[in-house]
């Protein structure tokens, strides 16, 4: 099985006590920057210090949530598919800070990952709130990104239900959280398989337009996914050309999400170059 999930390149904020604080403007540099080449020399540094700063602070909440952040994103955009054990390994960090900061939140929730599906489902009734939703969404699609990179592994691949499942609570909780996000990691987690292998396409398309409705035409990388993984699984090469075209001709430069916009529009200009090839 292959498939990619998308990782997100959106940086957590966070604060904290002056001496462990990194400056605000560092992670806004990022976000909105619109050279993916600097950003992808540069970020392994910001990595290793905010990994560190964890080992400093283990009891911070945010620094956990910006290490899962941070590795999930590095792994999932900058890292190829021909390096697997890195993928593997970054994927892994990321979720391991996912579980610490969502138990550092609540120690109820210190064991859900190693819950079954029925088990899950009924302990997330306890998070309803607001102040929930970043944990839930940090710890969703950090598990999603670990099962990516390791699809090689069975046992890992049957986790993908629990991962969907915290995801819907996020939807439910928010839909808009991160610019429709959410809904769009539960989109392509619909769409990784063909109808004659148990994928569900009519599913899917309902979670790419949800997305694309709260997003607002600011969060471009739903464009890029809807078509690449379902315009291209039920061969609709109308609906895929179109995608990828309203990519290109949106405004990239979106507060927080420019990087990840700029991304998405290399990433569109390749998918069309290959178009008439896949059709």
């Amino acid at each position: 099985m292959k498939f990619r999930i998308l990782a997100s390149l959106s940086i957590v904020f966070f604060a904290g006590c002056a001496t462990t604080r990194l400056p605000s403007n560092l992670s806004n540099a990022i976000v909105n920057s619109d050279d993916l080449s600097t950003v992808q020399d540069g970020l392994p540094s910001y990595l290793l210090m905010v990994d560190a700063l964890t080992l400093t602070y283990p009891n911070s909440e945010s620094l956990h949530l910006t290490a899962a952040s941070l590795n999930g994103a590095y792994g999932g955009v900058f890292v190829g598919p021909e390096d697997v054990e890195r993928k593997k390994l970054l994927s892994k960090k990321a979720l391991g800070h996912a579980q610490t900061a969502f138990c550092l939140h609540d120690d109820d929730a210190c064991g859900l990952t190693a819950m079954d599906a029925n088990q899950l489902a009924e302990a997330l009734v306890e998070w309803q709130d607001a102040k929930d939703i970043p944990y839930l969404y940090s710890l969703g699609t950090a598990w999603a990104s670990y099962i990516q990179s390791n699809s090689d592994d069975w046992l890992v691949v049957a986790q993908l239900g629990q991962a969907e499942t915290v995801l819907k609570q996020v939807a439910s909780l928010d839909p808009t959280y991160e610019k429709g996000t959410a809904l769009l990691y539960l989109g392509v987690m619909n769409s990784i398989l063909p109808p004659s292998l148990g994928g569900k396409p009519d599913v899917a398309k309902h979670y790419y337009e949800q997305a694309l409705e709260v997003a607002q035409g600011q969060n471009l990388i739903i464009y890029v996914y809807y078509a690449a993984n379902y315009a291209r699984l039920v061969f609709d090469q109308e609906l895929h050309d179109e995608l990828l075209n309203e990519v290109l001709e949106l405004d990239p430069y979106v507060d927080g999400y420019t990087l990840q916009n700029i991304y998405a529009q290399k990433q569109a200009v390749e998918l069309l170059a290959s178009s008439n090839d896949y059709f």
